[in-house]
């Protein structure tokens, strides 16, 4: 029997559950209803009196969730939209994020985000918040690219004492599968290199490490070796695995289907450029969504984001430099 992306997540929860009595689940819709995506569903019946409904103020939410982690407790709070944060960001970087700094009190929250872009989604139900919240210290945030990923890092979000922003990808809710659940995964703070390659390096995370991935193939049968590294958290970020693999293959494209401006790419390409020039033989490149709001025809959010198609046009460039 497969599991998929949101089975994974649904999965870690219960297990959270089962193992700690202090984590409680805490969103709109998420109870009997199941949350919007199905992402609780079982869960309010299995666990009484643990996961609550909450009214529609994100702001509230947060917040009430701060004081139940200051009190000892470890919530989940799940947004139906990675968007609809922001009407909480006051509560996630002035409170949650600078709590232990200023009290030395831990802060253990896990922020559930569906984001990223689906066809027809808008812009209003498509952004990707991810380098907002690692702009702010004392966050975590996690971008989980495959099923075993969506399980192992949110079980181990619900454990850490810092509060966590869990960017899970819409689109590999149900496109994604695995035969099972893992028993052991890579520490946070750790990419992976999901190919090995020589000829250059491509640097993704979340949904977009699919995209390079069926890039890799294809290049592979032109003769081209692409390495692909899938960051999974972007804070911290795993610097020292970029550096190595940049060292091997000597080019770096660094791909995101988050806005261009001050992105989790041009973190990337400035740590290397700064960091690691002499490890390259060509300039690094970053390729990412259209420096406008999402669209919502699905033609228009199509030739928006990153594809295969254009990371692969990318790629051949850079090869050639």
């Amino acid at each position: 029997m497969s599991i998929t992306y949101l089975d994974a997540i649904c999965e870690a929860q219960a297990k959270a559950m089962a193992d700690d009595p202090r984590v409680f689940i805490y969103g709109q819709d998420v109870g009997a209803f199941g949350g919007a995506f199905k992402a609780t569903k079982g869960l309010f019946q299995k666990f009484p009196g643990r996961v609550l409904d909450a009214p529609i103020s994100e702001d509230a939410m947060v917040g009430s969730a701060v004081g139940a982690a200051l009190q000892g407790m470890r919530p989940i709070i799940e947004m139906q939209f990675a968007d609809f944060s922001t009407v909480g960001f006051n509560q996630i970087v002035n409170q949650a994020a600078t709590m232990f700094w200023r009290t030395q009190v831990a802060c253990p929250l896990t922020i559930r985000l569906p984001f990223g872009g689906t066809s027809g989604g808008g812009p209003f139900h498509s952004q990707c918040m991810e380098a907002i919240y690692a702009h702010y210290p004392g966050l975590i945030v996690m971008t989980p690219a495959t099923v075993e990923d969506a399980y192992s890092m949110l079980i181990e979000a619900v454990a850490i004492d810092d509060p966590v922003i869990f960017c899970e990808h819409k689109y590999l809710y149900y496109h994604l599968k695995a035969e099972s659940l893992p028993r052991e995964a890579l520490p946070v703070g750790k990419a992976r290199i999901s190919r090995a390659g020589r000829d250059l390096t491509i640097v993704a995370y979340s949904a977009m490490v699919h995209e390079a991935l069926a890039v890799a193939e294809d290049l592979a049968g032109e003769g081209m070796e692409v390495e692909v590294v899938d960051l999974r958290t972007i804070k911290p970020l795993d610097t020292d695995t970029i550096m190595a693999s940049v060292a091997r293959t000597g080019r770096l494209l660094c791909v995101g289907e988050s806005w261009p401006w001050g992105g989790v790419t041009a973190e990337v390409v400035a740590r290397v450029a700064s960091e690691g020039f002499g490890l390259l033989d060509a300039p690094p490149m970053r390729l990412n969504a259209k420096d406008t709001p999402v669209p919502l025809h699905p033609n228009l959010w199509a030739a928006h984001r990153p594809t295969a198609r254009s990371i692969a046009a990318a790629a051949r460039n850079l090869l050639r430099l």
